[in-house]
This record gives structure tokens, C-alpha cells and sequence, in this order.
């Protein structure tokens, strides 16, 4: 600014600075939010494969392969904890740096603020000299004198007068010097601590988007863990194979590998006839039952007969 004594230009860059303060310390914030929100994913992820049952009756192949998806799902859970525990270990890192940053601005801010304060004490020391100095001129004409008593009243008082001018003016001109010598110390600060504060806000910028590029990575880096954890599954999958786990349960359950023999049909209608039971002379082995033969009846035995398709006595 023209305006020796105005500080617009750097109230401008100090905002910006403050603002840019203010983003980090959001980004911060986001990034606790988000490590709450993983820590409590994973944990529930934890209890749900620890607590919830899934196929606990399978057997075999399948089993193995549940068992297994149930520890990679407790292992996602706990990616999900250790990448909320790196969450907060950035965002502490970024608190680190943002106070840092706030640390060192404030030994800058403190000399601009002792300066600007010398400064506008000096330019207003300095404008008060000049007005007091402005004053003594004469303004106009020489005044007519009545008589001899004034005129070296007069005299005398403007003897007092030039000599106070003189103090004035050379009070006005050591001001002014010092003001100039103020006034450049003043602009070599100022444009040290505009490179200062240029240096600290590309530093911030490049921090900021290092993190927010790590930020990414970190949750890349933990989908492709997810993934493995995932594609083990798959793997368990592939090894299940259905002929294994029926062969295996019927292994593990079977009573004999020969099937029953025929009924014996046994007379207790008339004990006297065919006293000696029926057997069939040769015992067939069964794979599948068959339908049932039709009953036939026997001289002297009750009669059978069939209505509709069933066998009626």
C-alpha cells in the first residue's frame, strides 16, 4: 500500500496463513473420525467371526473351508484396527506439523508487530513535528505600529520565533531521517517475512498433499489385504470338492456295508399248516427295495383280492 503505516497486505497473508492452518487441522480431524469408524469395523468384524456360529455341523472339506473363512474374516477385522491405529498416528503427525509451522510463524509475527508499532509511532511523532513546524510561518503582512514600545515587543518575539522555527524544523528533519531509516528496516522485514511465510506455505501445500496421497495408499494397500485375506477363501473353496465330503460322511456314519435279508414270512393264522416256516432257498442281496409282491392266497386260507389297486382281506 501507498499508506506508509498500512498493514493491509500482511493482514491479508496472515489470514491466508490462519486459513490454511484451519484446513490441516480439519484434515486432522477427518482423519480421527475415520479411525474411529475403522477401530469400530474391525472390532465388530473380530466378535462376528468369534461369536457367530457358521456351519459348525459341516464336515471335511467344506469345514475346513468355513474355518478358514471365518479366520480371514477375524484377520480383515484386525487390518481394519491396525489401519485405524495408523489413522491416528497421521493425524498426529499432522497436528506435529501444524504446530510446528504455528511455532515458528509466531517468533516472525512478534518482530512485524514490534516494527509496525515503531513505525507508525515514528510516522506520527514525525507529522506532529512537521504540523507544529508548519505553524510558525508568517501568514501576512507586516502589521502597522503605533509606537516604538510595540515595535520591539514585536521584534523580540519574532527573534523568539525564528529561533524556535529553527528548533522546529531541525527537530522536523531528524524525524524525517529517522522515519526513512525506520522505513527501511521495515521493508527488509516485511519481505523476510513474506519469504518466510511463502517458504511455510509451500511447505504446508507439499505436507498436506503427501498425506492426503498417503492417506490413499494406506487405504489401497489395505483393500489389497482384504483381498488376500479374500482370495484365501477362494483358494479353501477350490480344495472343498463334494464327492470327499459325501464319501466322508458316509464313512463316518455307516452301520455295515451288507443290506437286511428278506422277511420271513411266518403262519400264526393256522399254526398247524406249514408248522415248518417258509425260508427262501437263497438269500438276494438288495441294492434298492423294490415294490412289494402281490399276496396270494392259500387253499383254506382267507381270500385276497384287489379293488382299485390295493390288496384288501
Amino acid at each position: 500500500s501507498t499508506d506508509l503505516t498500512s498493514t493491509v497486505g500482511y493482514d491479508s497473508i496472515i489470514q491466508h496463513l490462519n486459513d490454511g492452518r484451519k484446513n490441516c487441522k480439519e484434515f486432522e480431524d477427518f482423519l480421527k473420525e475415520r479411525a474411529i469408524i475403522e477401530e469400530k469395523y474391525g472390532k465388530e468384524l473380530v466378535n462376528l467371526s468369534k461369536k457367530k456360529p457358521c456351519g459348525q455341523t459341516e464336515l471335511n472339506t467344506l469345514k475346513r473351508s468355513l474355518d478358514v473363512f471365518k479366520q480371514q474374516i477375524d484377520n480383515v477385522g484386525q487390518c481394519h484396527i491396525q489401519l485405524a491405529q495408523t489413522l491416528r498416528e497421521e493425524a498426529k503427525k499432522m497436528e506435529e506439523f501444524r504446530e510446528k509451522q504455528k511455532l515458528h510463524r509466531k517468533k516472525i509475527e512478534l518482530i512485524m508487530e514490534a516494527i509496525h508499532k515503531n513505525r507508525n509511532l515514528q510516522y506520527k511523532k514525525t507529522m506532529e513535528v512537521k504540523e507544529k513546524c508548519c505553524c510558525f510561518f508568517p501568514c501576512g503582512a507586516l502589521l502597522y505600529l503605533s509606537s516604538l514600545s510595540q515595535f520591539w515587543q514585536l521584534f523580540l518575539k519574532l527573534a523568539q520565533t525564528k529561533s524556535a522555527l529553527e528548533d522546529s524544523d531541525r527537530s522536523y528533519q531528524q524525524n524525517v531521517t529517522t522515519l526513512e531509516k525506520i522505513r527501511e528496516e521495515w521493508q527488509k522485514e516485511h519481505i523476510k517475512a513474506c519469504e518466510f511465510f511463502e517458504t511455510q506455505e509451500c511447505e504446508r501445500i507439499n505436507y498436506f498433499r503427501n498425506a492426503l496421497w498417503l492417506h490413499v495408499n494406506q487405504l489401497s494397500q489395505d483393500c489389497v489385504q482384504n483381498d488376500e485375506k479374500y482370495e484365501e477363501i477362494r483358494r479353501s473353496l477350490e480344495l472343498c470338492s463334494i464327492e470327499k465330503d459325501v464319501d466322508f460322511f458316509v464313512n463316518l456314519r455307516k452301520t455295515g456295508s451288507s443290506p437286511p435279508g428278506p422277511v420271513v414270512y411266518e403262519n400264526y393264522y393256522n399254526a398247524q399248516r406249514n408248522a415248518a416256516p417258509v425260508r427262501s432257498p437263497v438269500p438276494v442281496p438288495i441294492s434298492r427295495r423294490g415294490p412289494l409282491p402281490t399276496p396270494s392266497s392259500a387253499p383254506g386260507e382267507p381270500d385276497y383280492a384287489t379293488v382299485d389297486g390295493y390288496s384288501l382281506i
